[in-house]
């Protein structure tokens, strides 16, 4: 797979579906869960540079700025928080700028842009 070919396209479709439908369910989990959920159709390594240009594609696919970042639900294995590079990409390009701003409320707005269910 390479950066934009039918593949990588394919890829990118494939974690939208899957990252949305955590989003119904209210769940978060792990870039390794992830990678599982796509293969065997698609072979996107977790620790790998792939795994990062395809989430920063699906949060561009799926979100014009406003809306939350869709990768927001997907976390380090062992902190349980996303990688520095969610957090660039919400600073640089998704303008998240707000003092207040934490990836948890962003996972959260997912959860209400979705409809998932209110955990008690």
């Amino acid at each position: 797979m390479k950066y934009g070919d039918a593949d990588y396209m394919a890829a990118r479709d494939a974690m939208v579906e899957v990252l949305r439908a955590w989003a119904q369910e209210g769940r978060t989990d792990t870039y390794k869960a992830l990678s599982e959920a796509l293969a065997p159709k698609h072979r996107v390594h977790y620790h790998g540079r792939m795994m990062s240009l395809l989430l920063a594609d699906v949060c561009r696919q799926d979100s014009t700025g406003p809306e939350p970042m869709l990768s927001a639900l997907v976390v380090n294995g062992s902190s349980k928080r996303p990688s520095d590079q969610f957090f660039e990409l919400a600073v640089t390009e998704f303008h998240r700028q707000d003092p207040d701003w934490t990836w948890e409320r962003e996972r959260d707005s997912v959860f209400d842009r979705y409809d998932a269910p209110i955990s008690p």
